[in-house]
């Protein structure tokens, strides 16, 4: 873990350095994204009831914004269907972005690293994320199933161990299960 990035919570006087730095950060990393639906993503999560502003990141190096993440809440269902359960429990980490001009050089670790110490703060019991497990296995996420927390859409139906969940203590999952169901967001 690197010990010269910072995290604090995003301003609204981020938000333009946050869009050129998803768009980039996604085009350029990614060839399944060129950004604009990562945008689209924050942009509704930050208006919806599941947005937690002290849990809205950006990670900083001598000042300058260098990554962007976000925990929202995020309540399982009871079936692959839907029927949220609501719920203070899970929080969602997503989207995770590193500046293009700073990948392969350990900040997307240590600034989630440092965020799901400020989860823990917060109070949750867990998180929830999908996307490469060979990243994420390295801070701390184990595939969702072993929680009896299961996908029900998207990549993970074909290769499970990219959701994954972490819990917050030990137990601190037990008894909680369900589904992923993106139905309360229309970009996800």
């Amino acid at each position: 873990m690197r010990n010269d990035i910072t995290i604090r919570p995003e301003k609204t006087s981020d938000y333009k350095d946050i869009i050129s730095m998803v768009l980039r950060s996604f085009s350029e990393g990614t060839d399944y994204s060129d950004g604009t639906d990562i945008i689209a993503l924050i942009e509704e999560i930050r208006i919806s009831k599941y947005y937690i502003p002290e849990l809205s990141f950006v990670a900083e190096l001598d000042g300058k914004i260098v990554g962007h993440f976000l925990f929202s809440g995020f309540p399982l269902s009871e079936s692959k269907d839907g029927g949220h359960i609501d719920s203070d429990d899970i929080v969602m980490l997503a989207p995770v972005s590193v500046h293009a001009d700073y990948f392969h050089q350990h900040i997307g670790s240590t600034m989630l690293t440092l965020g799901i110490e400020k989860v823990k703060e917060y109070g949750a019991k867990g998180i929830t994320v999908e996307g490469d497990y060979h990243f994420y296995n390295q801070v701390g996420f184990k595939t969702s199933s072993e929680f009896g927390i299961y996908p029900t859409s998207g990549f993970p139906m074909q290769e499970p161990r990219c959701m994954m969940c972490q819990e917050l203590y030990e137990g601190a999952l037990d008894g909680i299960n369900g589904y992923i169901v993106y139905d309360m967001y229309h970009n996800a």
